[in-house]
């Protein structure tokens, strides 16, 4: 259980349909951390084995009643359910349980609107949380419309006073939703000019990805500390679901002048809300503009394999397919008797607070990023003591000789470089 001032914790009680699917116990161990992620104190989880849902409570009417007797005598605040539920479906758990009821849906966005801290974040968030209750709209709901706008983020959960006619509602949110959409847009054009501008550099971007909580902020910072640009510009970690919504860039510079951007990106998570999968493809345009992919996984938690099926569906599902992926195997510092750092092609078994290891890692992003890069030999002459001075501050210099026509580097170089340096190459 996370303990924050600001945060009272609530008792909730999970709740799940096993269908006899085979990542079921998975996916209540996943609810749980979410919750915990939420600051939701869990004290008890009521399972129920059924082929589907009750169109009517989701659970039988049995379950319904042990439920609410489970609410009873832990004294929960509330249930958290394993699946996306009809508005029906709430209305009639919360009359049967007498407690509030929860999806994994809003849990998700709850956790969303909580750490949501930039422009881009709150808009995606704020229009995932109005197409989530556009469709649950009730004549006697209370409706948070005030601070939907203008990317207004926020407790998902706790709604303001006022009560507000149906059509009156939908017909608000709808226009709400259009006037977010386009902010998001015009934000995203800035974002897009920016990568445009980046591209025109020939600067290469390596994007982190993979399922929350996995390391990728640890191994960022790791990598920030050694070659960071600004090396006090590290990026918040937490050990807890979706401990950063925002997709962070730094620049790294390698000894030998070589430079690549990184970005650190949201995680995954299974059963990820639909209307959240829009948001994860504006968030992940880094990542769908990148020249290599890092997917890192959880190698001490027994779920990996799974957490990696979530990746890739997610992946997927956004738009992000055909770029090169190294897979990290992260925290093998956590496994008893297991070696590291190692290497088998691309898939690398680390720990991302070993230096060895972020070695390696450089290592091989170096093999991937820089492929085009070429070596060669450029002669310039004397007067021209300015590009010599260039390749200095901006390549790669092997060697540097004084002959009778100039000076004469051997150097590697970006393709952008080798196009500016083509009439000084020397067979």
């Amino acid at each position: 259980m996370i303990e924050n001032e600001l945060h009272p914790v609530r008792k909730v009680i999970l709740a799940g349909l096993d269908r006899q699917n085979a990542e079921f116990d998975y996916e209540m161990i996943e609810l749980a951390n979410l919750a915990e992620a939420n600051y939701m104190e869990v004290v008890g989880t009521v399972t129920q084995k059924l082929e589907r849902p009750n169109a009517a409570t989701y659970f039988g009417k049995g379950k319904v009643e042990e439920l609410k007797e489970a609410v009873e005598y832990y004294e929960a605040d509330m249930v958290v359910t394993n699946d996306e539920l009809s508005p029906s479906q709430i209305r009639n758990l919360e009359s049967g349980t007498g407690a509030g009821i929860m999806d994994r849906t809003a849990l998700i966005l709850d956790i969303f609107a909580s750490r949501a801290k930039t422009k881009v974040a709150k808009l995606q968030v704020a229009i995932a949380q109005l197409q989530y209750q556009l469709p649950r709209l009730r004549t006697s709901m209370n409706v948070r419309l005030d601070q939907q706008t203008g990317g207004g983020g926020g407790s998902f959960t706790s709604r303001g006073a006022g009560e507000t006619k149906l059509e009156t509602n939908r017909r608000h949110i709808e226009h709400q939703l259009s006037l977010l959409r386009q902010e998001l847009k015009d934000v995203e054009a800035d974002d897009q000019t920016r990568r445009a501008r980046r591209e025109k550099e020939s600067i290469k971007n390596v994007a982190l990805v993979g399922y929350t909580n996995a390391g990728k902020s640890t191994i960022m910072n790791g990598l920030v500390r050694r070659y960071g640009e600004n090396q006090d510009k590290t990026v918040f970690q937490a050990d807890m679901l979706f401990a950063t919504l925002e997709t962070s860039v730094r620049k790294l510079n390698l000894p030998d002048n070589q430079n690549f951007l990184l970005s650190d990106t949201v995680g995954f998570v299974s059963k990820l809300p639909h209307g959240l999968v829009a948001a994860f493809r504006a968030t992940l345009a880094e990542a769908a503009q990148a020249d290599l992919l890092l997917q890192v996984v959880d190698y001490a938690d027994e779920n990996y394999k799974e957490m990696m099926s979530t990746t890739a569906k997610t992946l997927k599902e956004i738009g992000v397919g055909d770029i090169p992926m190294i897979t990290i195997y992260n925290k093998a510092d956590k496994i008893e008797g297991m070696s590291f750092p190692d290497r088998d092609g691309d898939t690398l078994t680390l720990s991302a607070q070993d230096d060895a290891s972020l070695d390696m890692l450089i290592e091989v992003i170096r093999q991937h990023i820089y492929s085009d890069h070429v070596q060669t030999k450029v002669l310039i002459p004397f007067e021209q003591g300015q590009l010599v001075s260039e390749l200095n501050e901006q390549a790669s210099v092997h060697s540097i000789d004084y002959v009778e026509a100039g000076t004469m580097m051997d150097v590697t170089l970006t393709p952008v470089q080798a196009a500016r340096f083509a009439a000084y190459v020397v067979d």
